[in-house]
């Protein structure tokens, strides 16, 4: 990869090139701040391969950091996921992973500040009534009854709130800005609210937590956070974040940039619904190889390097779009083209019998592991009197366009012979049970001596020496483009998103390790699913097709 590859261009990076250039930094340090309350997904991929990359890029520093602030939605599984990922896709975090439950001491500090200053409240409205105080983006909010309470009474009621002394949700801090601001994030925004739950790293130390805007940039600049990167949802945010750092005591003010988030196309990015996924069943996990998710992803065959050339070429700019799936896919493709060794497997079988070899019949032939990299080597394959080919290579009528097997017309065998079909038997249901072939067995990977062309190529696997596994053909797990603008998304739901199928595979296949990608000739791009692959039972996850079809098959 080129160097201008390496630092593709962006915005982002003008501003640092510029920052850098005039003295206002020295160096850079980003971080990558996830909420520990699901799993990630290919959006925040984008913003891994961004920070991350930017501090290689600049030899600065990107810190790991936990934005911990909800203990009702966190768990540890998740903190343990989101580090498995950001490692999976080829990155290291600065130093000690951080955590804003380390900064609740100084955060705690830091609203008893906000509070001696006259900025901040201890609110007792109920939530309902907090938001329609608020007023909506016609309608400017009002004060709260509660707003004008002296410093030594808040100062008392906090310490009430921070023993255990109020319920949850009688009482909360709340930021004394503006209700009458254009911007709803000022309407006098919760600081602190009352949680009595177990907090994965604090345990029961706290009953009151900070809410994420004044804890995302107080910890950004307790850890001197050059360039705080986020996407653009939280643009009017900015002015909580300024407004936050500019009034409390803090000698480090970082500046917060916004890019646009990643929108993929027939995908859902919503933690939520994600979750709801899960929690319903309609997946059995984060990791379902239909998931947006990186664990998702990776268990269906996606690997590292072909997520962050997606990252790259979809770049970092302003404007909102949806990124056809079919950009992700063609990414995987072109890796999965280069870098995974060749195999043969039958779907849909059909047994195959060659009249003119003798019962028992079994040879050897050579094939290579990559038609393009002789450095990969080759491998022993049987070939035998019985074989499987594919159901659909087969017909007993076809014309000139058809390029497989034909009653009373030749094909080659992949890496092998060309064989002719004579005749089929089938079972009471009209269904194909067998074809009955000769072959040429001066064809063995060469032209017929009589100079006769036969054009079409099919795969095959040998009846009796081959592993039994299961396919499971992933596709789509939504038939709208847009499945979160729909009325009820789960309605989208593709019901073809996966189907199982049982078939044999070559032999080679079955010391498969976890996540081992294979092109199954002429099927498509498949992976040892990490979760049930065994040899006891091999199962095979399709990462995507050799060429994109979605379209003609949604047309």
């Amino acid at each position: 990869m080129s160097e201008a590859e390496a630092r593709p261009t962006n915005f982002i990076r003008q501003i640092i090139d510029e920052d850098l250039a005039t003295g206002k930094h020295t160096s850079v340090h980003t971080r990558f701040p996830p909420e520990p309350n699901g799993y990630l997904h290919i959006g925040h991929a984008k913003s891994i391969c961004l920070n991350f990359g930017i501090a290689k890029d600049y030899q600065g520093k990107c810190n790991l950091r936990f934005d911990d602030t909800n203990p009702a939605k966190e768990d540890i599984e998740y903190v343990d996921s989101i580090k498995q990922d950001v490692k999976w896709l080829g990155f290291e975090w600065s130093g000690e992973i951080h955590y804003s439950s380390d900064y609740f001491d100084q955060l705690h500090a830091y609203a008893i500040e906000l509070i001696n200053k006259g900025l901040a409240y201890v609110d007792e409205l109920s939530p309902d009534a907090i938001r329609e105080y608020r007023g909506n983006l016609t309608t400017p909010g009002k004060n709260s009854p509660f707003r004008e309470r002296p410093v030594e009474q808040n100062l008392a009621l906090f310490a009430i709130m921070r023993s255990g002394g109020f319920p949850e949700g009688s009482a909360c801090l709340r930021a004394k800005i503006d209700m009458a601001s254009p911007f709803m994030v000022m309407r006098d925004p919760v600081l602190y609210r009352i949680k009595f739950a177990e907090h994965h790293q604090t345990g029961s130390k706290w009953c009151i937590y900070p809410m994420y805007d004044f804890t995302h940039c107080i910890s950004d600049a307790l850890e001197g956070i050059t360039h705080s990167l986020c996407t653009l949802e939280f643009q009017d945010n900015r002015r909580l974040y300024d407004w936050v750092l500019d009034n409390i005591t803090i000698p480090c003010h970082p500046r917060q940039y916004e890019f646009s988030r990643l929108n993929l196309e027939y995908a859902i990015m919503s933690k939520r619904k994600l979750n709801q996924l899960v929690a319903d069943k309609i997946v059995e996990g984060w990791d379902d190889p239909r998931m947006p998710t990186i664990s998702g992803l990776r268990r269906r065959g996606y690997t590292a390097s072909s997520i962050r050339e997606f990252c790259r070429r979809i770049g970092v700019t302003k404007q909102e779009n949806n990124v056809e799936m079919a950009a992700l896919e063609a990414c995987i493709r072109e890796d999965l083209n280069e870098s995974a060794p060749r195999a043969m497997a039958v779907i849909d079988p059909v047994k195959v019998i060659i009249e003119n070899l003798p019962a028992g019949y079994e040879e050897d032939v050579t094939m290579p592991n990559h038609p393009n990299n002789p450095a990969m080597g080759s491998r022993q394959v049987a070939f035998s009197r019985e074989i499987y080919i594919d159901r659909a290579d087969f017909r007993e009528e076809a014309n000139k366009q058809y390029k497989r097997l034909v009653l009373g017309k030749e094909v080659r065998l992949r890496n092998a012979y060309v064989i002719k079909a004579e005749r089929i038997d089938k079972d009471p249901q009209g269904e194909i049970t067998a074809i009955y072939c000769s072959y040429d067995p001066e064809t063995l990977s060469k032209d017929p001596a009589d100079g006769r062309k036969v054009k079409g190529v099919i795969h095959w696997v040998s009846a009796t020496r081959n592993i039994a596994a299961e396919f499971r053909l992933y596709d789509r797990l939504f038939s709208d483009a847009n499945p979160a603008a729909a009325d009820d998304f789960l309605a989208t739901i593709n019901p073809q998103s996966l189907v199982i199928k049982q078939g044999f595979a070559e032999c080679g296949v079955l010391n498969a390790k976890p996540e081992q990608p294979y092109q199954f000739e002429r099927e498509g791009y498949f992976c040892a699913d990490s979760r049930y692959f065994s040899q006891q039972h091999p199962v095979f996850n399709r990462t995507v097709g050799l060429r994109d079809t979605w379209t003609k098959i949604a047309l």
